[in-house]
């Protein structure tokens, strides 16, 4: 396990464009860890796209992430959620409880379906079904057959598997523990080190939640 201090401020899911040297960034994706591989690493770090940072830890918070339990003092996670089951999203926001310090924060931000629907059923547009389905990315356009795309899709987990509005994500987070849960909006975090991940496009007409543990 990566020795790392308490008093951290880590976020999961980071990607390959939000990785401040502040904060310990984790991700899962097949590609970092193809360019972490010892050997093939520097070829795929080469040619393999995206690039992600070297700051940028492998890990999956619905493992063992390798940081100590009640180690942070804030955590965020952009747009990852909702590419989870129900039951995945259970075992994610446990941990991050599990991770966080008493009183430690931790912020989210995902699509929100009540948005989806309240455009939906407020359209006259006779394809508001299907805007519906691509905006929330809950459709399928086409079904691929080929094994390697199948295997992209599986494992890239591009999809979004199960959606959320804030009176659903409010009754999970009770009942890992979670207090003082709000929606929150684009920077108005009382700790002003969130604004050092926190993109502002990726909060638009989406879904803002802070708690604390």
């Amino acid at each position: 396990m990566q020795k790392i201090l308490n008093n951290q401020y880590m976020q999961y899911g980071c990607g390959y464009l939000s990785s401040p040297a502040g904060w310990i960034n984790f991700d899962a994706s097949p590609t970092l860890h193809l360019q972490r591989l010892p050997l093939l690493g520097a070829l795929a770090r080469r040619y393999v796209k995206p690039r992600f940072p070297d700051n940028v830890i492998i890990g999956d918070v619905l493992r063992k992430l390798p940081i100590e339990y009640g180690s942070c003092i804030g955590i965020y996670c952009s747009h990852v959620l909702e590419h989870l089951s129900l039951e995945d999203f259970r075992v994610a926001i446990k941990n991050t409880y599990l991770y966080l310090a008493p009183n430690g924060i931790f912020r989210m931000v995902m699509p929100d379906l009540n948005f989806y629907v309240q455009q939906y059923i407020t359209s006259n547009d006779p394809s508001a079904s299907h805007n519906f389905l691509i905006g929330t990315m809950l459709g399928l356009k086409k079904r691929e057959r080929s094994l390697s795309r199948f295997l992209r899709n599986y494992i890239g987990n591009s999809n979004h598997l199960w959606m959320w509005d804030f009176k659903s994500a409010k009754i999970e987070l009770e009942a890992v523990g979670f207090k003082e849960i709000r929606i929150a909006q684009f920077g108005d975090s009382g700790d002003r080190k969130f604004i050092e991940v926190e993109d502002e496009s990726r909060w638009i007409n989406c879904l803002g939640i802070e708690c604390k543990k």
